[in-house]
C-alpha cells in the first residue's frame, strides 16, 4: 500500500507542475491578435442536392 501512495504523490506532483506550466505559458506569453482572411470560392454556396 505504502507504493501506491508514493505512486500517486508522485502522478499528483508532475500534475501540478504541468497545470503551473500550462498557467505560466497562458499568463506570460504575449498574444500578437492577427487579421486571417480565407478565400471561399464560390462553388461552395451552391446547394447540391
Amino acid at each position: 500500500m505504502p507504493s501506491l501512495f508514493r505512486f500517486l504523490v508522485v502522478v499528483g506532483l508532475l500534475a501540478g507542475l504541468a497545470y503551473g506550466a500550462v498557467i505560466s505559458l497562458a499568463n506570460f506569453v504575449p498574444l500578437h491578435p492577427r487579421e486571417i482572411v480565407v478565400t471561399v470560392p464560390p462553388a461552395n454556396f451552391i446547394k447540391q442536392d
